[in-house]
Formats: C-alpha cells, sequence, structure tokens
C-alpha cells in the first residue's frame, strides 16, 4: 500500500502582482528560477499559480524545517503543460529522507485567486 500526503495553498494574484511591482526582479529571482520566469512570461497569474504550488509541496511535505529558499521548489512544465515539481538541496534531501518519491500537482486560477494541490507520493 502506498501513502499519499496532500497540501493545498490559495493566494491573491495581487500579491504578486504588487511583490513585483515593489520589488521586481529582486523579487522574482528570490523565489523563482530562471526556467520557472520564463515558463511564466511574466504573467502575474502563473507566477501566482507556481507560488501556490511551492506552499502546497510544502504542507505535503509537512516539513517542520522553514524553506529559506523558495528556488529549491522548481515548478516546471511537462511536455502537455501539466506542473511537474523538480527539487533542490534541503528539501529535496528530506522528502528522501521522508521516502517521498514524487509530488503530482495541479494549479488553477481566475480573475482573483490563484489555487494549487500537491499530492505526494510515499
Amino acid at each position: 500500500m502506498h501513502n499519499i500526503t496532500t497540501g493545498i495553498d490559495i493566494i491573491e494574484i495581487d500579491r504578486i502582482r504588487e511583490a513585483i511591482d515593489t520589488w521586481d526582479s529582486k523579487f522574482l529571482n528570490r523565489v523563482y528560477t530562471q526556467s520557472e520566469q520564463d515558463i511564466c512570461k511574466q504573467s502575474n497569474a502563473s507566477l501566482a499559480g507556481r507560488f501556490a504550488a511551492k506552499e502546497a509541496v510544502l504542507k505535503a511535505i509537512n516539513t517542520s524545517v522553514p524553506v529559506c529558499n523558495w528556488r529549491e521548489i522548481e515548478i516546471l512544465a511537462s511536455a502537455n503543460n501539466r506542473p511537474l515539481v523538480k527539487l533542490h538541496g534541503n528539501i529535496s534531501a528530506e522528502c528522501k529522507e521522508r521516502g517521498i518519491k514524487g509530488f503530482d500537482v495541479s494549479i488553477s486560477h481566475c480573475r482573483d485567486y490563484a489555487i494549487a494541490v500537491a499530492v505526494a507520493q510515499c
């Protein structure tokens, strides 16, 4: 039998827009990898969706260790544009230690909000 854990997050798209308006590339480069920025093509809704996905992944991991580097959780796109989670650094090591083999992530957004669900496969 396989175990799964889930995480969900929702964010106002305007919060991401405001952060970009205030901090510009400092915010973008702190939170998103260059590949994520390229995929999103400066779409606030897409960036918010990826931010929600990163939060959802953290909740699915159920870690007590705060993440200092948002770029350790990378939300890319598969060949058919489904979200694809790639982990780096401390988060990758923690997932291996916990026996997490991968994630399934779904992202959606409307005019005001972006939401993401992450399922960790153990």
